[in-house]
């Protein structure tokens, strides 16, 4: 939410990006490879051994090829389908590492069980936030909603523990718990949307009718047949269910 807004203005920033990009040769893929390969790297060389400063101010200067590669591509011309699948699961590969690192500081040298399960709980649920939405556009549903998306729990996660590697106590822990609730919170409000748009477009639910028999197909055992419904010539059951050999016969 906050990030959608934010962004326009981000841009601006980056249009001298975007004038020299158009004049370079560089590949938007490449920059998002990079971008993904710095994250991964900042976050499991830094933050699992609790140097949360060094490693927020890598992760940060990396995170701005999420912003530089769409600026090359879009200033080039080549914006692409590839693209965007890249880009996206770009993104859900530097999340993971980011929580997943401190998942293991936690479990490690941070020694706190409590905390461990406050960030597998945002991994995990930042995961689903993600494909709540892409699942939802799949299937031609809008999904633009929610309290947190992911620029706004990268920020308050890398604000929150840079400040807490230098030394401003309980933010990085408290800043967990509330991306927990929030996160969770998130997921909720994009799946009522999606209830409510399916609802609203009177979707009928899926057909619960017992399936058809192609005629010289074999019936294996338990598949529901309506009484009184005569197999298709040349169909049989399948040997070994007692009631269906029985029905075949009397068929």
């Amino acid at each position: 939410m906050l990030a959608s807004k934010a962004r326009p203005q981000i841009q601006k920033v980056l249009d001298p990006v975007s004038q020299w990009a158009a004049r370079s040769s560089v590949s938007p893929d490449v920059v998002t490879i990079i971008g993904t390969v710095g994250v991964a790297g900042a976050a499991l060389g830094f933050f699992t051994r609790g140097v949360f400063f060094l490693g927020t101010v890598v992760i940060t200067l990396f995170v701005f090829s999420d912003l530089i590669d769409g600026v090359i591509a879009r200033a080039r011309g080549i914006s692409s389908k590839w693209g965007a699948f890249l880009d996206s699961t770009s993104d859900r590969v530097g999340d993971s590492a980011i929580f997943g690192s401190l998942v293991i500081w936690y479990a490690g040298d941070g020694d706190s069980i409590p905390l461990v399960v406050a960030a597998l709980i945002c991994l995990v649920a930042g995961s689903i936030t993600s494909y709540v939405k892409a699942r939802a556009e799949g299937l031609g549903f809008s999904c633009n909603v929610g309290f947190a998306e992911r620029g706004e729990r990268l920020l308050i996660l890398l604000v929150a523990a840079g400040l807490y590697g230098l030394g401003v106590p309980y933010l990085l822990p408290a800043a967990l718990w509330f991306l927990v609730g929030a996160t969770t919170l998130t997921v909720v409000q994009r799946v009522v949307h999606v209830y409510r748009q399916w609802y609203r477009a009177g979707d009928p639910p899926a057909s619960t009718a017992a399936p058809t028999v192609p005629p010289g197909s074999v019936v294996p055992p338990g598949t529901p047949i309506p009484p009184g419904s005569p197999l298709p010539p040349g169909s049989a059951f399948v040997a070994g269910d007692p009631a269906a050999a029985a029905s075949s016969r009397a068929l």
